[in-house]
């Protein structure tokens, strides 16, 4: 079960650098050989890439105190996490998905991990979000900026995020007063993925697979039922 954050400070203070170094130098031989998976949607097949699968103790280290709540079922026996950037639009895509999944299957849960790679607007915008953590508005934070169609400039941000309810000028001091342990859950992730070997956003971790090309909920689904099968 993923523990759910309400202050992200508490977000790197179990997590074992030299775990996820050591994973970075390992996966790769770890993972299984990349296949494809078909999966049938509405009658037309949709092929999805399915890059292996990581180890137990891997998708335990990822789990473990990731900075942001979770999504979905307390008790999941299959949780996703998504390493996405607010102004990718194949993330945008794949949002409402991943929202229609968690409705039909009470037993998943979600984990966003913020991986800012598209520029200087997505990185403001993925500090801001974290930030919103320390008032309790994380997930407000992020579903705000993943409804709007492009992030063009930090005062869009923070004009979006000031509409949706959100105390700037507590954002502003929580941005600054908790910077490093913010950027230390930026390059966590940014050392995950990349050691996960994903090659652009949205990154998708289901159960333990590393899943490309699924954007609608029945690929979500038969990517969740056979990671539910390898429990």
């Amino acid at each position: 079960m993923v523990r759910s954050l309400t202050n992200i400070s508490h977000a790197t203070k179990s997590v074992d650098f030299a775990i996820i170094e050591h994973m970075q130098r390992r996966w790769i031989g770890w993972f299984y050989a990349i296949g494809l998976l078909t999966l049938t949607v509405g009658g037309s097949a949709a092929i999805a890439e399915d890059m292996g699968a990581v180890p137990k103790s891997a998708e335990i280290a990822i789990l473990r105190d990731p900075g942001t709540p979770a999504v979905g079922a307390a008790d999941a026996d299959v949780i996703l996490v998504e390493y996405f950037d607010c102004n990718c639009p194949f993330c945008k895509k794949l949002a409402p998905a991943l929202q229609g999944l968690l409705k039909a299957d009470a037993r998943v849960s979600l984990v966003y991990k913020d991986w800012p790679i598209l520029g200087d607007v997505s990185a403001y915008a993925a500090r801001s979000a974290l930030a919103a953590g320390y008032q309790g508005k994380y997930l407000l934070a992020h579903d705000t900026l993943m409804a709007a169609a492009r992030l063009a400039s930090d005062s869009q941000v923070d004009s979006l995020l000031r509409n949706a309810g959100l105390n700037m000028v507590q954002l502003k001091a929580d941005a600054l007063s908790h910077g490093a342990t913010i950027n230390a859950v930026l390059q966590r992730n940014d050392t995950e993925a990349r050691a996960l070997g994903i090659r652009g956003t949205p990154g998708l971790l289901v159960g333990r697979h590393i899943i490309n090309g699924v954007y609608d909920v029945a690929g979500l689904e038969q990517a969740v039922a056979i990671a539910r099968r390898e429990r």
